[in-house]
């Protein structure tokens, strides 16, 4: 029987982790990417190659948009894309913790329909297919059901929380943070969190693969404007991204508009 999409990208997160694994303790060889995007290392590296590697000849018909390669326009023509993020938290992996992951994902039309997020250290593996809901190795997941956003539990960064980003008032929240934008995701899908929010311009491959094993958790999830997110854009970046069940989704729109 061929291997699914969501299989493929569980085979290839798992080998990612064996391979970022390798590197710790070791010379990271880093460096500094221009227009302030952030650090970039010799593990991103190699796990970018050994995940173009392992998909790209399972699937050579797919397009291909990663973080750490340079993009080609010709995915925008293929039936199918893979959006990865080789270590989203680059920054939390090179100080030694445990809170970067790997993130990787299938679009077809603009639609997430394979997701997997991996946290090696953390032994957590989340997974969704377009229709067949969300889980955490291999449990099932969901989000809370909490209406009301004062004292809901957010991750969200302290800037998000400005004043003069909420027209409608500043929710009083309990904000949280982890420095990984797919394992912030995560966590409200598997319900630990209550919601996600963050204002910034976000890269495709940061919230593709958290997106699906959100809305398959139970979330709506938008831009910070309400709006559907579509992905493999020619400009690959969404305007925020705002995750929650459906009815805390609409109370922090009301704020947010």
């Amino acid at each position: 029987m061929p291997e699914t999409d969501l299989a493929l990208l569980t085979r290839a997160a798992q080998e990612a982790g064996t391979v970022a694994r390798g590197f710790l303790g070791q010379d990271l060889g880093i460096e500094y990417k221009p227009d302030n995007l952030g650090p970039v290392t010799k593990a991103d590296l190699a796990v970018n190659a050994t995940l173009e590697q392992i998909l790209r000849e399972a699937r050579p018909a797919y397009g291909w948009l990663s973080e750490e390669s340079v993009d080609d326009p010709q995915r925008m023509a293929t039936e199918a894309t893979f959006i990865i993020d080789p270590i989203d938290g680059t920054r939390s992996y090179i100080e030694g913790a445990n809170t970067w992951a790997h993130s990787l994902a299938v679009v077809e039309d603009g639609i997430v329909t394979a997701a997997v997020v991996l946290l090696p250290m953390l032994d957590k593996l989340y997974t969704a297919s377009l229709g067949h809901g969300a889980r955490l190795n291999g449990r099932p997941i969901a989000v809370t059901r909490r209406a009301s956003p004062d004292q809901a539990e957010v991750l969200a960064t302290r800037p998000t929380m400005e004043p003069h980003l909420w027209p409608g008032g500043v929710p009083d929240v309990q904000r949280h943070h982890r420095p990984s934008l797919a394992y912030r995701q995560a966590l409200v899908a598997e319900g630990r969190f209550d919601a996600m929010v963050t204002f910034r311009p976000t890269w495709e491959w940061d919230i593709a693969a958290g997106s699906l094993i959100l809305s398959e958790a139970g979330a709506r999830v938008s831009d910070k404007r309400g709006a559907r997110l579509r992905f493999n854009a020619p400009h690959p970046q969404a305007d925020g991204m705002l995750a929650a069940n459906p009815n805390l989704h609409d109370a922090f729109m009301q704020r947010m508009v």
